[in-house]
């Protein structure tokens, strides 16, 4: 099952992308369409035809928002999380070999805009690190086998502090 959770950031940007297909996209489309309908015969136009399969790929992406952003669980930073990983976190980590990454913990749905350094809370690494400390080691286990990591910091974005 589809994790729930997600960021303040990530919950903000996906009301933003439904108002933006809500008010701006899908009118600019629906005016396309019943443009290219109106010079008749339907079947050959291909404005009208791309427009209209473009307008229900953007009625889809509205559906899934409108029915996702109810069911979403928006995770703020409490000051209880301080020192440990938990979701919302960002983490740099560091292996044996030198090799440094600095990751946040986010939801799925967060995971789209291919922000390379998000990870979903789903992810093993995501599961490895979660509830650990500076200076820990964290055994993640890859399709590619067991990893070693250390973390070297853990950051929270605070309300009003991004």
């Amino acid at each position: 099952m589809k994790s729930n959770l997600i960021t303040r950031t990530g919950h903000d940007l996906l009301v933003a992308e439904l108002k933006k297909l809500w008010h701006d996209e899908r009118p600019e489309i629906t005016k396309k369409v019943n443009w290219a309908a109106s010079l008749g015969d339907r079947s050959e136009n291909a404005d009208y035809l791309y427009n209209k399969q473009l307008l229900r790929k953007i009625d889809r992406r509205v559906r899934y928002l409108g029915k996702r952003l109810e069911e979403l669980k928006i995770v703020d930073f409490v000051p209880e999380q301080e020192g440990k990983v938990y979701f919302g976190a960002w983490v740099e980590i560091e292996n044996d070999d030198g090799e440094q990454k600095i990751l946040r913990i986010v939801g799925v749905d967060e995971i789209y805009d291919h922000h390379p350094q998000h990870i979903s809370i789903e992810s093993p690494m995501a599961r490895a690190l979660l509830s650990k400390q500076v200076d820990d080691e964290v055994e993640v286990h890859t399709p590619l086998g067991k990893k070693i990591w250390y973390i070297n910091s853990i950051r929270y974005e605070k309300l009003g502090n991004t």
